[in-house]
């Protein structure tokens, strides 16, 4: 598997739901089709949260993974 070249990494670290959400639409709105971001997030919300919200708005979640407390989203903007 190719290693992917992040464009942009959110911090929504210590943020509740919403802000996880509302920050990775914000920061992906201006970015160019295929463009990949990183989010990173501790609220354990963020796992359906982020999986909806690509479901809905047709962006890919490439990867998944937690370390500890943080979950890591990889995104690519569709």
């Amino acid at each position: 598997m190719p290693v992917l070249q992040i464009s942009q990494t959110i911090d929504a670290r210590g943020l509740s739901c919403p802000m996880p959400i509302v920050k990775t639409a914000q920061a992906v709105k201006p970015l160019p089709s295929g463009a990949v971001v990183e989010l990173l997030a501790t609220d354990a919300g963020s796992i359906k949260d982020v999986a909806a919200w690509c479901r809905a708005t047709g962006n890919e979640l490439v990867e998944q993974t937690s370390d500890g407390a943080v979950f890591c989203f990889v995104i690519r903007r569709k």
